[in-house]
C-alpha cells in the first residue's frame, strides 16, 4: 500500500482499444429488439421476477419515475409498460444485485479501479456503506455515518471563507433533496452551486429568458398530438430520449410533418417501432422524418436565417405565411431582424449551412401554410461558443410564424437528466435571485448571500487555482461529465476534501482530494420507510410538471440514507435547529413541500397535488403572457452564425453518446443503431476526408486539439467511415472530453464548446 499523497491514479482510466465489430446502420429504433435487449440487460443484473415486478411500476401514477431522462409520462400510462429499453438499462444499474462493499474496497485499491473502464466501474454493484479515503492511502474504507457528517464539519469549519466550498448538484435530485441541498449551502454562506444544467441547457435558459421570460419550453406532451409541424435539432431522440418517439408518432398519425436538423441521421428519426402496438413488433412501423436537413455541425443560426429570409420573401406576395398580428402585438425587434437579415446572402448561408437547397425550400413549403410548429432541441445546439444564439434563432422563427402560446406549438428544449429543471425550480442556482433570496428570509429568518456564485468551470478554474477547498457534489460523476478532463481532475485534486453522495461507483470517486467521503443514498426504485411510514418525493419532467416518486424495492443496503436525510444530518450538526428544523424535515418530506410552497410560486398545495397526479407549474410563454419582459413584449434577436475559420487538415467534432450509455454512464459497449459494436473509441468521419487525408477506413488515430498552443490529445480511436458531412467528426464522450478546452464556452451560459471542438488527426503507424 502506498503511503505517498499523491495516489497514481490513471484520470481517464484505460486507453487501448478492443476488436471493433461493425454493421450496417440500423433501419429502425426501438420494436422487438428493444424489448429483448431492455430484458436481458435487467434479468442479468436483477433477476428475472425483480424485473417484471419493478419495470412494470415504472413511471406508473403509483410508482417511480425513471433514473434515466427528464421525458413526460402521458396521462394514461400503458399497461405493458411506460419504460424504454435505456430506462430498463437504467434501472437494471440501480437495482443490481451486485455490492460494492467494504470487502470490495480493501481488495482494489482506488490506483487499481482507476484502471478500469467506466463500463467496468459502472458494473461493480451498489455502495453500501459510508466510505473514506484518508490522505496518503489509497483503500477506501468503512466510516460511521456520524463520523462522516463530523469529518464534513470539521473541513467546513476550517475554511477562510465560505466561498472556499463547491456544492455540485447532480440532476437525478429529488425537488425535496435539492430544496434542503439550496438552503444548506446559502445558510453556509455561498451561491456557489454549479449544477448539470451549466454543462447542458443553460444555454437554452438563458436564451428563453431573455426572449420569453421564461427558461423553460412552452410546450406539454398533449401539444405533439396536435402539431402540423415538429422540428427536431441538435437530437437523438431515439437514443437519448427514447420515448420521445412516441410523441412523434402521434403527431404522425394525426397528419403533422416532423422535420430533422442534425448532422447524423439517426435510426429512431428515420423510423420507429412503437413496441406497445402490434404493427411495432411485426409491421414495418413508422417513418418519422419527412424532411432531413443535414446541416454542418454549429451551423444551424446559418440555416435557420436561410429558413427565415426565404419565408419573409414568400410573406412579400402572402402575407399570411407570417403571423402579422402576433408579431405587431407580441413582439418587438422586428424591424431590427430584417435589417440583419439583409446583410446575409442566401448563397454564402447556403453553402455554410451544407443543406440541400432542394429540401430547404421543401421545408420552407410546408412552413409557409402551418401556424402550429414545435421545435424541439438538445446539446446539438447548446454546447457551442454562440449556443445562445442557435436558441433565440429558433425563438425568431416561432415568434415569426405566431407559433408561441398556441395548442400544438412553442418551444421544446429536452433536458437530459430526470429532474434537472426540477433542481433549478426549487432553487440550485449560481445566480442570485432576489426574490428567492426574499422569500427565504422570510420564511427561515437567515439573509441568503447576495455575491454571485460560481457555475461549473469557474468552479473547476477556483480548484485549480486553490481557491476553493471543498467539493461536494450531490450525485453524478463529476470529472467523466465536466470538459478538459485532466485539468478538472487536477482541481478535484488540490481540494482538501470531495464529497459524493451516490449510488454507484464511477470514476469521481477515483480522482480525489486528499481526503474523501463516498455516502451512500437510496436510489430511485428503493423504498423510503422512516418511522415505520413510507415516504415520497417529487421531481419535475422537462415539461414543467411535477409529480411524485415512490419507490418499490427494499433498499440495498440498511445502511443507505436518502439525500434529504443527508443533507439534513448535516444542516443540522452545522447550525443546529435555532432558524431551520433540519431534523424535522429530515424525517417529514411533507415539511420540506410546506417551506418550498411558502418560498417558491406555484406550489400551493404541493403534497395534496403531488398525490393527485401532479401539477403543471406556471408558463407564462404557453399562456403568450409576456408582461415580465421590457414593455411586456417578446423579444426578436439579432443572432451571429459560427465564426470558425479551420486549418487545413482541421476538423469540427462533436461529441456524442452511444446507444449504451446515458450520459456517463456507460452500459455497455454497443451502439446498435450506428453498427458499432465490442469498442467506444471510434471517430466517425466522411469518405471524402479519409481520401483528402490518405487515410482508410478502420485506419487509427489520436486526436488532437490545440488551444493556445496547449495540445490535448484523445489517443487511440479507429477511423470509421460515416453519413456525416464532410469536414465534420463525431466521437463519444467522456473518452474524448479531454479535447474540450476548460476556458472555452458559451457567451452569457458558460456552456462548454463540447459540440464544436477544433481538432486534427494523427494516424498511428504501428497496429495498436
Amino acid at each position: 500500500m502506498s503511503n505517498s499523497t499523491e495516489r497514481k491514479v490513471s484520470v481517464t482510466g484505460p486507453t487501448e482499444v478492443s476488436k471493433l465489430l461493425l454493421k450496417e446502420p440500423a433501419e429502425y429504433a426501438a420494436g422487438f429488439t428493444g424489448i429483448k435487449v431492455a430484458l436481458a440487460h435487467t434479468f442479468k443484473e436483477m433477476g428475472v421476477s425483480k424485473s417484471l415486478k419493478t419495470l412494470s411500476h415504472m413511471n406508473q401514477h403509483d410508482g417511480f419515475d425513471c433514473p434515466g431522462c427528464a421525458w413526460p409520462d402521458p396521462e394514461k400510462r400503458s399497461k405493458l409498460g411506460e419504460y424504454c429499453e435505456n430506462g430498463a438499462k437504467a434501472l437494471a444499474e440501480e437495482a443490481t444485485f451486485l455490492k460494492t462493499d467494504e470487502d470490495f474496497f480493501s481488495k482494489h485499491s482506488v490506483e487499481e479501479l482507476s484502471n478500469w473502464s467506466d463500463y467496468q466501474l459502472g458494473k461493480s454493484g451498489r455502495l453500501v456503506c459510508p466510505l473514506v479515503l484518508k490522505p496518503g492511502k489509497v483503500h477506501y474504507e468503512a466510516i460511521s455515518w456520524e463520523d462522516s457528517f463530523a469529518l464534513i464539519n470539521q473541513h467546513l469549519s476550517k475554511l477562510d471563507s465560505p466561498e472556499e466550498a463547491i456544492f455540485y448538484t447532480s440532476g437525478r435530485s429529488s425537488n425535496e433533496a435539492a430544496f434542503l441541498y439550496g438552503l444548506f449551502v446559502r445558510q453556509f454562506g455561498t451561491n456557489n452551486m454549479p449544477d448539470c444544467s451549466n454543462m447542458c441547457h443553460e444555454s437554452s435558459g438563458v436564451a428563453l429568458n431573455e426572449t420569453l421570460g421564461i427558461g423553460k419550453g412552452s410546450v406539454t406532451l398533449d401539444d405533439f398530438e396536435h402539431a402540423e409541424v415538429v422540428i427536431v435539432m441538435g437530437q437523438n431522440p431515439g437514443t437519448n430520449h427514447p420515448r420521445m418517439l412516441s410523441a412523434l408518432q402521434k403527431c404522425k398519425d394525426n397528419g403533422g410533418k416532423i422535420a430533422t436538423i442534425n448532422p447524423l441521421r439517426e435510426a429512431g428519426l428515420v423510423r420507429f417501432k412503437n413496441p406497445q402496438q402490434i404493427g411495432g413488433l411485426i409491421g414495418n412501423g413508422t417513418i418519422l422524418t419527412d424532411y432531413f436537413l443535414q446541416v454542418k455541425i454549429n451551423e444551424d443560426v446559418s440555416l435557420l436565417k436561410l429558413i427565415i429570409k426565404k419565408l419573409i420573401k414568400l410573406a412579400e406576395e402572402e402575407p399570411t405565411v407570417l403571423d402579422q398580428n402576433f408579431i405587431k402585438e407580441k413582439t418587438e425587434g422586428y424591424k431590427e431582424l430584417l435589417i440583419d437579415l439583409a446583410a446575409y446572402q442566401e448563397d454564402t448561408l447556403l453553402d455554410k449551412c451544407g443543406v440541400s437547397e432542394e429540401v430547404i425550400d421543401e421545408l420552407v413549403k410546408e412552413l409557409a401554410t402551418k401556424k402550429r410548429i414545435i421545435v424541439c432541441w438538445a446539446m446539438g445546439l447548446t454546447q457551442h461558443k454562440n449556443a445562445v444564439d442557435n436558441i433565440k434563432e429558433i425563438v425568431n422563427l416561432l415568434l415569426l410564424k405566431g407559433s408561441i402560446g398556441k395548442k400544438g406549438a412553442g418551444t421544446c428544449p429536452v433536458r437530459g437528466h430526470s429532474n434537472v429543471q426540477g433542481d433549478r425550480t426549487v432553487g440550485i442556482m449560481h445566480h442570485v435571485s432576489q426574490p428567492l433570496n426574499s422569500a427565504i428570509e422570510k420564511t427561515f429568518g437567515f439573509k441568503p448571500p447576495s455575491k454571485e456564485g460560481l457555475d461549473t468551470v469557474h468552479a473547476i478554474q477556483a480548484m485549480y487555482d486553490g481557491k476553493a477547498k471543498i467539493f461536494t457534489s450531490l450525485g453524478g460523476n463529476f470529472v467523466s461529465a465536466a470538459s478538459d478532463t485532466h485539468y478538472t481532475a487536477k482541481a478535484l485534486q488540490n481540494c482538501e476534501l470531495t464529497v459524493s453522495i451516490s449510488t454507484k461507483l464511477n470514476r469521481t470517486h477515483l480522482i480525489t482530494g486528499k481526503t474523501a467521503l463516498i455516502l451512500p443514498t437510496l436510489g430511485r426504485s428503493e423504498m423510503d420507510f422512516k418511522d415505520g411510514k413510507k415516504r415520497f418525493v417529487t421531481v419535475e419532467n422537462s415539461m414543467g410538471k411535477v409529480h411524485r416518486s415512490s419507490g418499490l424495492l427494499p433498499p440495498t443496503s440498511n445502511l443507505l440514507k436518502s439525500e434529504p436525510e443527508i443533507i439534513a444530518q448535516l444542516g443540522h450538526l452545522r447550525f443546529g435547529s435555532k432558524t431551520i428544523d433540519w431534523q424535522s424535515m429530515g424525517r417529514n418530506y411533507d415539511l420540506i413541500r410546506e417551506k418550498i410552497a411558502e418560498v417558491i410560486s406555484g406550489f400551493k398545495n404541493y403534497t395534496e397535488k403531488s398525490n393527485n397526479n401532479g401539477f403543471y407549474l406556471p408558463n407564462n410563454a404557453r399562456e403568450a403572457d409576456f408582461s415580465k419582459l421590457t414593455n411586456a413584449k417578446a423579444k426578436f434577436s439579432i443572432c451571429s452564425p459560427s465564426k470558425l475559420n479551420l486549418l487545413p487538415n482541421e476538423f469540427i467534432m462533436m461529441t456524442i453518446r452511444s446507444h449504451d450509455q446515458f450520459n456517463t454512464t456507460v452500459y455497455g459497449l454497443n451502439d446498435r443503431y450506428r453498427g458499432i459494436f465490442n469498442e467506444r473509441r471510434v471517430v466517425f468521419i466522411n469518405e471524402i476526408d479519409l481520401k483528402k487525408l490518405g487515410y482508410k477506413h478502420l485506419d487509427q488515430v489520436n486526436i488532437m486539439s490545440n488551444y493556445d498552443n496547449q495540445i490535448r490529445t484523445a489517443k487511440n480511436f479507429w477511423l470509421v467511415k460515416y453519413d456525416i458531412p464532410a469536414g465534420n467528426l463525431a466521437s463519444y464522450f467522456p473518452e474524448t472530453n479531454v479535447l474540450v478546452p476548460i476556458h472555452l464556452f458559451a457567451k452569457k451560459s458558460n456552456t462548454p464548446i463540447s459540440k464544436s471542438i477544433v481538432v486534427k488527426l494523427e494516424k498511428i503507424n504501428q497496429p495498436i
